[in-house]
């Protein structure tokens, strides 16, 4: 039985502290992460990486657009990509996430967002 690879997570996270902070868990528990801090930065990523299994993005950052319209974006043109959507302002519905994406309030628990990415990832 061979071992299934380190999942390649995009962390998209306006605020620096919190970014540094989610992308060191997740690399604690395993993961390859990626940074970015808006939008813009999280396509280029998407667009100059071989690999991306997964997004984790804030829904209100400045820029081109939010995490919400970012999603769409992703959902798209990358539709292999899992997406997870996290706010501490907002909630949104089922109707406004991408399909197949989920929302994580915030604040949230680590060992919750890495078994969430596990579990979508299968």
């Amino acid at each position: 039985m061979t071992e299934r690879p380190h999942p390649h997570v995009l962390v998209v996270e306006d605020e620096a502290l919190l970014l540094f902070t989610i992308a060191d868990e997740l690399r604690d528990a395993g993961f390859t992460v990626y940074e970015a801090s808006n939008a813009d930065e999280a396509i280029q990523q998407l667009e100059t990486r071989k690999r991306i299994d997964i997004m984790f993005t804030d829904i209100d950052m400045p820029g081109s657009m939010d995490g919400l319209r970012l999603s769409a974006a992703v959902r798209d043109r990358w539709p292999p990509v899992k997406i997870i959507v996290t706010s501490g302002k907002r909630n949104p519905g089922p109707e406004a996430l991408p399909e197949g994406g989920v929302f994580m309030p915030k604040p949230y628990v680590p060992e919750r967002l890495t078994a969430t990415i596990n579990d979508m990832l299968g």
